[in-house]
């Protein structure tokens, strides 16, 4: 029991492996369906790779999965998607959860889907690629419920992971509306396609239904019936379960609606005792049900007795696990009782999604607990929850579900809120948005707080100070003072200290002092990567840097090693604070004589170079100043120009950054004295460029490219003519191709 006294069903790890393994698995055929052999068939056997299913609610097409799935000789990998999937990491990570169990020894792909800053189209998506092309045994893989998943971004990672389902496996997605990749397949014949016709019942499906609930259907009623239900499956199914529950009546269908939908549901649930009505329209608000939580939103103590009632008698309720802990209701059926909860009960709404809220809060899964708040008018409940939780979200590496939150919060809500406000700071950093870091900083430097914040800082005025060090706009002497009272602020028990320690760190480098730099990484540094990735990350960098300055090799090695062991271990291959770990890893590389890892290091680097901006200005000089300098130790003249043009752009935004100000102004002369060598390599891609990089993988046209990044699609043209120029190639396939080779897009 929690301490308010609600029922815990398992601990967070199990309750959310629960949920995970609930829609990974597929659903269990139910007695006396249909049978749709014939076209499971004619589907297998059609050789396509992909086959789409189209229909509106009600045509079955989940059974028509689930019996699929139960007949095929192959693995078969399953995923319902929710609306909580219409997030492109979201949707890669439940495929992924799916995938891997059809392919076991894939056991690292769950970790390489989610990450601090990780790219869905330039890793993720095609590492989930790989995995899918690389699979040696044929599988199915069968998606249900595709039309949960609207944003153009999750349609663009989808298609490049059914681009490469292998020949002998299948990708089979539902969805209630047409699929956006149908089209571009259709034209190529690569995929194949099931509609209303295909699924639609006749007349021995209706009386095989009918049969099943034990009602006689005459020749003639159920030509009548299919023709009137034009043969909806869900439709004739309630028509036979009506006419069970009115067996001394004679069976009529009526309703001007032409699926008679209205007619049959509400003479479905009239039926139903008044609690039983009640459970079912006051649960609609939950997306999944089990027996604790509807007794914590409807204050009973009877709730797993009536979901086993309602699934034996086939209303529409759907068992997610083996174990019967865990159902959802059929989607159609869900809509109408959410319908008739809006009717009949309004006011009672916003109370049942509170009291979810509370159930979630209680075990351990304060995100769902989130979504449920949304649904009401109680803001600052939400805001204080998004305000403790958006820290360790991020240190989860799930960024994505944050910047979800804070969108749906709205811009208002942040400015009502200093400490939101500061969490939208901080993500916009981490993210590298210079306009959103500039607005949010603006209104936290204005505001006044009084009270202790949520996120666990000290005070509102310690949480202002280190994001304005981050920020770093006034120069390197505001910036160690304001993380000088910072680290003064946050205790040792603090999970803000680090961070704090960490920015003094950064601050006692731009101004030289490089012993106190050292003492203060070294105390950010101990409490170890799990719950201090970046920081640590960070640390680990600058330190090898500094020994490397001081010609201490075996050292700084050493502390590359951890750094880059960081950014393997918590998936950091992707996150702009990864650019100072790649470099020093390719200085390191020259030094030693080793090229190739120098290339391989600076490539990485690159990669991730248009996320290192002015938004956290100490990084994105320092890391360029010194990859500049490998560019020149490697002969690279145009490189090493290239990056100090950039360093020179930022150092218009942010002029204060004390020794790298010299640091760029030295190396500007040594270019100059060079610059009688000769040329030698090419200019790099622009941050521009490897922005548009990603999508010539997909089959997006140049316009839609253009509508993606909101440019024009003169710019991308542009954009792309200078990439096939700097890798040496004519055409888009081989730019994917060298670009995979050299490492600037894939795993």
């Amino acid at each position: 029991m929690g301490e308010d006294g609600t029922v815990v069903d398992a601990p967070e790890d199990d309750l959310s492996r629960s949920l995970l393994a609930a829609k990974v698995a597929a659903p269990r055929l139910r007695t006396g369906t249909v049978s749709r052999g014939d076209l499971i068939e004619s589907a297998r056997s059609s050789g396509k790779r992909v086959v789409g299913v189209t229909a509106p609610a009600g045509y079955g097409k989940t059974t028509f999965l689930s019996e699929w799935a139960e007949a095929d000789d192959r693995p078969v990998a399953w995923v319902s998607l929710d609306r909580f999937d219409d997030d492109p990491a979201n949707l890669l990570y439940a495929i992924a959860s799916a995938f891997v169990s059809v392919a076991p020894e894939e056991d690292e792909l769950l970790a390489d889907m989610r990450g601090f800053g990780v790219s869905i189209l330039g890793r993720a998506a095609p590492r989930l690629a790989s995995a899918f092309r690389s699979r040696a045994d044929p599988f199915v893989f069968f998606v249900d419920d595709l039309h949960e998943v609207t944003s153009p971004d999750c349609h663009d990672a989808l298609g490049m992971v059914m681009s490469a389902v292998p020949d002998r496996s299948q990708f089979v997605a539902a969805s209630r509306y047409e699929q956006p990749h149908l089209p571009r397949m259709r034209a190529s014949g690569e995929v194949l396609e099931i509609g209303v016709d295909d699924l639609a019942l006749d007349a021995d499906g209706a009386r095989q239904i009918f049969s099943t609930a034990d009602v006689e259907l005459t020749p003639d009623l159920a030509d009548s019936l299919t023709e009137r239900t034009e043969g909806w499956p869900v439709g004739l199914y309630l028509a036979a379960t009506i006419a069970r529950a009115n067996s001394d009546q004679p069976l009529t269908i009526s309703g001007d609606d032409r699926y008679v939908a209205d007619y049959l549901y509400r003479e479905s649930l009239a039926r139903q005792p008044d609690d039983v009505q009640a459970f079912l329209r006051r649960t609609s608000v939950l997306d999944q049900l089990s027996g604790s939580l509807c007794d914590a939103v409807l204050g009973g103590s009877s709730a797993q007795v009536h979901l086993r009632d309602l699934e034996a008698a086939n209303q529409f309720l759907v068992p997610l696990d083996r174990r019967r802990g865990w159902y959802r209701y059929h989607a159609l059926y869900r809509e109408f009782l959410a319908g008739e909860l809006r009717r009949i009960e309004p006011d009672l709404i916003p109370k049942l999604h509170l009291r979810a809220a509370d159930w979630y809060e209680a075990n351990a899964l304060s995100e769902i607990a989130v979504d449920h708040i949304l649904h009401t008018d109680e803001r600052d409940r939400c805001v204080q929850l998004v305000v403790a939780l958006y820290l360790p979200t991020y240190q989860r590496g799930q960024v994505p579900l944050v910047q979800r939150w804070l969108h749906e919060l709205g811009d208002a809500a942040i400015e009502e809120d200093p400490p939101l406000a500061i969490a939208a700071g901080w993500i916009a950093l981490l993210m590298g948005d210079v306009p959103a870091v500039q607005r949010w900083a603006a209104v936290v430097n204005a505001a006044t707080y009084h009270l202790v914040p949520a996120d666990g800082s000290a005070s509102f005025e310690s949480g202002r100070a280190m994001l304005r060090a981050a920020i770093a706009d006034e120069g390197a002497e505001q910036m160690l003072a304001d993380a000088r009272f910072a680290t003064e602020a946050e205790p040792a028990w603090s999970p803000w200290r680090a961070t704090a320690v960490a920015l003094l760190a950064e601050a006692y480098l731009l101004v030289g002092d490089h012993d106190r730099a050292r003492a203060a990484i070294a105390e950010a540094a101990a409490l170890g990567p799990e719950d201090n990735a970046d920081n640590y990350l960070m640390g680990q960098a600058a330190l090898a840097q500094l020994a490397m300055n001081d010609g201490q090799w075996d050292e700084a090695a050493a502390h590359v090693g951890l750094a880059l062991g960081a950014v393997h271990d918590y998936r950091m291959d992707e996150y702009p604070l990864s650019i100072r770990a790649y470099a020093a890893a390719a200085r390191l590389a020259m030094h030693r004589g080793d090229r190739e890892r120098a290339k391989r290091e600076v490539t990485r680097a690159m990669r991730v170079r248009p996320g290192a901006t002015s938004a956290i200005p100490f990084l994105a000089v320092g890391a360029r100043l010194e990859l500049a300098r490998v560019h020149l130790s490697m002969g690279d003249l145009p490189g090493a120009r290239h990056l100090l043009r950039e360093v020179d752009d930022l150092l218009l935004e942010r002029p204060g950054l004390g020794v790298l100000v010299e640091q760029a102004a030295a190396l500007h002369e040594t270019l100059a004295l060079t610059a009688d060598l000769g040329v030698a390599g090419a200019s790099p891609l622009s941050p521009a460029e490897l922005r548009v990089l990603p999508y010539l993988q997909t089959h997006l046209t140049f316009r839609e490219i253009a509508e993606r990044l909101y440019v024009s699609r003169n710019t991308v043209s542009s954009q792309v003519t200078a990439i096939y120029r700097k890798l040496g190639v004519s055409s888009r396939a081989e730019a994917v191709d060298q670009a995979t080779a050299i490492g600037l897009v894939g795993h």
